[in-house]
């Protein structure tokens, strides 16, 4: 299944808000018509509903989650909170968390587009899984500059999460630890993401 790339304001009307999709925010209200409607949901779809959120989100393929899905559930800890480290720390979503990107989608493409620099080199894989001590900058060109501007000031200026510092003036953001998982971006159930893919193997 390939990426997302119809309306959003689609997908945040049934999922609820999505802010690496879109900065924009479902009408208040919203939650309970489409409960009104669907009626009591079964098991299944609550937990395919929280996959679907996490999928479009962060703006991954199917088989891309399920290749962390996979990953995780190899690693030591809860593979529910090893996912939700291993996304967080993709390139695309450390800009996007530095504010450095308004939404995921256009921090891919500033990554695509060779605007971005990892401890000095040019990084253009958006999976690119940073690390502590990894600094980020932009490519000393006015264009590059122009585009990270843009994003900063139009961010919400939300508090940043712990691992991640950001130098506004110098277009630069350093990542100090990997994240825990209460400053992960999105309101989650990871366990219900594990369990959906549990059981369809």
């Amino acid at each position: 299944m390939s990426r997302y790339r119809g309306p959003r304001f689609k997908k945040i009307r049934r999922l609820g808000s999505l802010p690496g999709l879109t900065n924009k925010k479902p009408r208040a209200g919203n939650d309970l018509r489409n409960q009104s409607r669907s009626g009591k949901k079964s098991q299944y779809r609550i937990r395919l509903e929280e996959k679907q959120k996490l999928r479009f989100h962060y703006g991954l393929t199917e088989r891309q989650l399920l290749k962390y899905v996979r990953i995780a559930g190899k690693a030591k800890g809860s593979t529910g909170q090893v996912l939700l480290q291993l996304l967080e720390m993709r390139l695309d979503n450390i800009l996007f968390r530095l504010g450095m990107a308004s939404t995921i989608p256009g921090a891919r493409q500033l990554v695509n587009h060779r605007h971005i620099l990892v401890n000095g080199r040019i990084v253009d894989i958006p999976s690119y899984r940073c690390k502590p001590r990894d600094i980020i900058t932009t490519r000393d060109e006015q264009k590059s500059r122009a585009l990270i501007q843009n994003s900063l000031d139009s961010s919400p200026h939300e508090e940043l999460p712990k691992h991640l510092t950001l130098y506004p003036f110098q277009y630069k953001g350093l990542v100090n630890q990997i994240i825990d998982s209460k400053w992960v971006g999105l309101k989650i159930n990871e366990l219900l993401v594990v369990e959906y893919y549990s059981r369809q193997t």
